[in-house]
């Protein structure tokens, strides 16, 4: 089906998101290198900055329940998504200037924005797809949508490495909040093509008012997190963990409170859609550690020296950081690699040049001399990568079964989703026993691998949840199931965050990748045992 035969709004949807996605992945990208960093960062160890950057990005994801409801009922769609990509921007801007109070106002400000931001523009997505010549084209308009959202992700790596590598952190971040910027022009520019889909929805007699929704579910949330944070002992690993899990509580009760006092209509779908953001949580537990355990991995334990052609193009375009070696002060390191001890007790962790810890004798560089490595960042481009490449063949793939009357329920989809990305954990292991063990660097075509696995697993299963929310949602409360697909997202970040923060604490990092394995496959079965269930409610519901 050709690209013109999709609803006019589509252009300006598809770059908005894209230029909004530049910045948030541009963020992402460097931001746990960032807070590691001794000289110019915040010189926070590995588990300090795994633990920030989970609770980050699960507020980041967690906001979208309230953005989505407030628009739903009073602010409209269109008038959330500008004033949320314009906290975004001004956030990415402020943790640019180097400073704790405003890396904390900076994050404050991205997790408010996208709360905005994300939910109402995949809503606004849906509601353009809702017409008659259009609706039997909702799931490729969404692949193409995550196709945007791709190109921003690969994209701005480079940018980032770049940046960073010739002026410093700040202007990386200032890059993300101007990316942001241009997305909110291009939105605007589009106001005529979606405003006709810019409806607000009217309240239910059995909906529960927004007042009550700050004295039953925000107000409890917040005071269960400030519990959970107090508490001692860290219940759950640590204060800033057992705060969020404490603050979901309410959160995740009020989206079960939606199913149990649904009409009978509404029951099914609702329920069907809570069951699967039960089980893509742990999707997101393992995909999500691309900014963490799989950064750490890039950083650590992959190949990435350049030399020859290579090397001058990469530092022509300031893609490639010089290391210089050091004997005495790569002996400084144990296997953990950042762990700098004196006398047995561990002081603190340091920078560079960490990258000759655990190179072959015979491949070290002279006392003195300086090889070429690509920035770390730019492996976060390897995924986006991969979408960019596999999301036309995926189109196509769905395109024919359907000509053929074959092609999956979007249930199922998920499913396989869920089997294939677990494959991806199979593929890291292997690399560690190739390295063995972490003791040799290894080639990043196993990073390569990896990723191209799991964005296989991730196309089955991201656009089709976009999609499957906006198919079987009640439609007045579309962009509040919306927020609970990120709200299941949100928990997933956290848990990657928990996960990778456990990351020095496996001796070998084959079991790291083997629990990942196990919670797909465990999601996997689940949803399995509910499919036929799932597949009926779908095949009730959608038209």
């Amino acid at each position: 089906m050709s690209a013109t035969k999709h609803p006019k709004a589509l252009p300006y949807l598809f770059f908005s998101e894209m230029w909004e996605r530049f910045g948030y992945y541009l963020m992402i990208g460097v931001f746990t290198l960032y807070l590691k960093d001794v000289k110019d960062g915040f010189a926070m160890t590995e588990a300090e900055s795994a633990d920030l950057y989970g609770t980050f990005i699960a507020l980041v994801f967690l906001t979208p329940f309230l953005g989505g409801l407030l628009a739903d009922r009073y602010f409209g769609y269109r008038k959330s998504i500008i004033a949320g990509g314009l906290l975004m921007g001004i956030g990415y801007c402020i943790i640019g200037i180097h400073n704790q109070a405003m890396l904390y106002t900076g994050m404050t400000a991205i997790i408010l924005g996208n709360g905005f931001f994300k939910p109402n523009i995949s809503t606004l997505l849906g509601n353009v797809y809702s017409t008659d010549e259009h609706r039997h084209m909702k799931d490729d308009g969404y692949n193409i949508f995550y196709m945007g959202i791709n190109i921003g992700a690969f994209i701005c790596n480079f940018f980032g490495a770049a940046l960073q590598i010739m002026l410093g952190w700040t202007w990386a971040f200032m890059a993300a909040g101007v990316g942001m910027f241009i997305g909110i022009i291009i939105f605007m520019m589009g106001t005529k093509h979606y405003k006709a889909f810019d409806l607000k929805k009217e309240t239910h007699a059995d909906d529960m008012p927004f007042s009550r929704i700050v004295l039953l579910i925000l107000v409890p949330s917040v005071a269960a997190g400030i519990i959970g944070w107090l508490l001692p002992n860290n219940i759950f690993g640590s204060d800033s963990t057992d705060a969020f899990i404490f603050a979901c509580i309410p959160v995740v009760y009020f989206y079960a409170s939606l199913y149990f006092k649904a009409n009978g209509n509404d029951k099914k779908p609702i329920g069907a859609l809570l069951a699967i953001f039960a089980v893509v949580t742990l999707f997101w537990a393992v995909f999500k550690q691309n900014g963490s355990a799989l950064n750490t991995w890039a950083d650590r334990y992959t190949n990435r020296e350049v030399s020859g052609t290579q090397a001058n193009v990469f530092n022509t375009l300031k893609f490639a950081k010089h290391l210089t070696y050091s004997k005495d002060s790569t002996e400084k390191y144990d296997q953990y690699f950042r762990l700098q001890k004196e006398d047995g007790v561990v002081v603190k962790e340091i920078n560079y040049p960490i990258y000759f810890r655990n190179m072959k004798a015979e491949k070290l560089p002279q006392e003195g001399a300086s090889i070429d490595v690509w920035a770390t960042n730019l492996s976060q481009s390897i995924n986006p990568g991969w979408v960019i490449m596999l999301t036309p063949l995926v189109v196509a793939f769905f395109t024919w079964l359907r000509r053929k009357k074959k092609e999956p329920t979007t249930p199922t989809k998920i499913a396989l989703g869920l089997l294939i990305s677990g494959l991806s954990a199979l593929v890291m292991y292997a690399a560690v026993k190739a390295g063995s063990n972490g003791a040799e660097k290894v080639s990043v075509w196993w990073l390569i691998a990896s990723y191209g696995v799991i964005t296989i697993g991730e196309l089955f299963l991201s656009p089709m949840g976009l999609s499957i929310v906006s198919k079987l949602s009640p439609p007045r409360i579309t962009a509040l199931m919306m927020g609970g697909w990120f709200l299941s997202t949100s928990i997933g970040n956290k848990l990657s965050g928990v996960l990778a923060s456990m990351w020095d604490t496996y001796e070998d990092k084959g079991n790291f990748f083997m629990v990942n394995l196990v919670l797909l496959l465990i999601a996997f079965l689940f949803m399995l045992g509910i499919l036929r269930w799932l597949n009926r409610v779908f095949n009730e519901y959608v038209k």
